[in-house]
């Protein structure tokens, strides 16, 4: 995916900033390249919202053909996702 359009996510991946994340993400899919990596290396914080957020992203980019990759996640997250058990169907590694 060397020529993929690629977000930074930093800070909090929580429900103060789910609706404003989402909005970028999802406005991005539709559109080349056909491919999305997300590097969560900077993500402080992620709770239930955050990963909602993950989840319907990953949803929505299957649905648009679009392929997405998360890299790079940070503790917060590789510990949050881990607790959720969607460590592997999102492929972030435990």
């Amino acid at each position: 995916m060397s020529d993929a359009l690629r977000f930074a996510l930093d800070g909090e991946l929580t429900i103060y900033r789910a609706a404003e994340l989402r909005e970028a993400l999802m406005a991005a899919l539709p559109a080349p390249p056909a491919s999305i990596v997300i590097d969560l290396a900077e993500v402080s914080e992620i709770d239930s919202s955050g990963v909602q957020l993950l989840v319907a992203t990953q949803r929505a980019a299957i649905a648009a053909g679009v392929a997405l990759a998360f890299s790079d996640a940070s503790p917060a997250v590789r510990d949050v996702l881990g607790l959720f058990n969607l460590s592997t169907a999102l492929g972030v590694p435990a």
